[in-house]
């Protein structure tokens, strides 16, 4: 009997067929009768839990129980925000929301490619999570501080801010401390995953640095609306940064997403990046934990910079603000009429719940907005994460010269300290049109325009 004749049985695939053929190995050589070969399958299908005990059958009927179901004839419900998307990233939204453990999906309005979810991607499912659904650079952060600075020190003194950027941080792939940061995320167990023990002293050499990619610190004029957790209407300094947890987080994501991977080979090829973990396994339960970390561990690195920067300026405080994005929560969310907890997943997405505090940036050259969520149902409480790319990172390079850039920069009144020619403004999309088309999702209670920013100089690797 070959895989097909396995199929027709009713025999998932993967390990399943692999246990199946074992059997029929076993069968033959035990002197089994093969005429009776099919209808020794059938009864193992038909009823698993019978043969849970014994020797020749245990393993396949163990394998049929724990097979994955086959993925869904028609995905789940999801609705998109925004126009004129990208039309590989609504085709991976679509294939996610085929996944047998898919519940309900979301798309936001500056969706563009990701790997296996798209960026901008919301799925909810149920007690199962997706390492590359959460991302690679897991609970990649946005902070940004109000400080008592006066403005004007952006024009008269803004060398004095960009050596402090350039004195609290580090940028780079490899970037770290030599004198190291402290912070009491080091006193958190690093022994829940064997990666996250492994990765202990990495972590602890790469605490407050900011990376590479889309990752930034920037200073820049933060206009207030109204009053916003004390702090009057008006326009201020402040400091904002966007970056993860490192290269440690990238290694949680690289050792689970294989794992999770390894457990369903017979994925069809559109889905095996999204791959799953059950939370009632060891492995789901090891990520989850190691996720959980590394969204403590982001938000210490962001602590750090926002602390130092501000000690370095001899500055006070008067606001703080901070979400996450690029990780999966345990909510309660209304499935097709009825509330259950599901995971929700928001893979460069921000939590939009009711009242809901968030940071949404455009580009280094345009606006981002202090956001209040709308708690929108159909959009499992999310928004963008930011404006979204328009041109990948190769044809960026080929496309855009400094010259040029720079000219369009001095024009916006940004200094650029330094960054990569694919981080330009021109690879993102007009944030003010993304802003408008998630009006239904959020409400902006401020601005904040850049006017002098940091990324990781051009030619490194990107880790976002």
């Amino acid at each position: 009997m070959n895989t097909k004749d396995f199929i027709r049985l009713g025999i998932p695939l993967g390990e399943a067929t692999r246990r199946a053929t074992d059997f029929v190995s076993q069968f033959i050589l035990s002197g089994g009768d093969k005429t009776r070969l099919e209808e020794e399958l059938k009864a193992i299908v038909a009823n698993p839990a019978v043969f849970a005990e014994d020797p020749m059958r245990k393993e396949l009927a163990k394998a049929i129980v724990n097979a994955p179901p086959p993925p869904r004839a028609e995905p789940v419900k999801y609705r998109q925000w925004g126009e004129g998307l990208e039309h590989e990233a609504v085709m991976q939204m679509e294939k996610a929301c085929l996944l047998p453990v898919a519940v309900a999906g979301a798309l936001m309005p500056d969706a563009h490619v990701g790997y296996g979810l798209p960026i901008g991607g919301v799925l909810a499912t149920e007690n199962a999570v997706i390492p590359y659904a959460v991302g690679v650079d897991i609970a990649c952060r946005m902070r940004m501080t109000v400080l008592d600075v006066p403005v004007r020190e952006l024009e008269r003194h803004p060398e004095r801010l960009s050596r402090a950027i350039e004195a609290e941080t580090r940028f780079g792939v490899g970037a770290t401390f030599k004198n190291r940061r402290h912070h009491d995320v080091l006193d958190a167990d690093w022994d829940v995953s064997p990666v996250t023990k492994q990765n202990k002293d990495r972590a602890w050499s790469q605490l407050g640095t900011s990376g590479s990619g889309n990752h930034f610190v920037e200073f820049g004029l933060f206009t207030a609306h109204g009053q916003i957790h004390g702090l009057e209407p008006g326009t201020y300094l402040a400091l904002l940064s966007h970056s993860g947890s490192r290269g440690t987080g990238a290694a949680v994501c690289d050792h689970y997403s294989k794992l999770a991977f390894s457990q369903y080979p017979d994925l069809p090829s559109e889905l095996k990046r999204l791959a799953w973990l059950s939370l009632e396994s060891q492995e789901g339960q090891e990520y989850w934990a190691a996720m959980e970390l590394m969204g403590r561990y982001a938000a210490a690195n962001h602590a750090l910079i926002h602390q130092h920067v501000a000690a370095n300026l001899g500055a006070e405080v008067l606001l703080d603000l901070e979400n996450h994005h690029n990780f999966a929560w345990k909510e309660r969310h209304v499935i097709n009429g009825v509330e259950k907890e599901v995971i929700v997943h928001r893979k460069g997405a921000t939590p939009a719940g009711q009242g809901v505090l968030g940071i949404i940036p455009g580009s280094m050259a345009s606006p981002g907005f202090v956001v209040s969520g709308k708690g929108n149902a159909e959009s499992l409480n999310s928004a963008s994460h930011g404006a979204g790319r328009v041109m990948s990172r190769t044809q960026a390079t080929k496309t855009f010269e400094w010259k040029k850039v720079n000219a369009f920069l001095r024009e916006k009144g940004v200094t650029l300290i330094s960054a990569g020619l694919d981080e330009v403004p021109m690879v993102y999309k007009n944030i003010h049109e993304v802003m408008a088309a998630q009006s239904d999702l959020v409400t902006i209670l401020g601005q904040f325009d850049p006017k002098l920013v940091k990324m990781a100089p051009h030619g490194e690797r990107a880790e976002d």
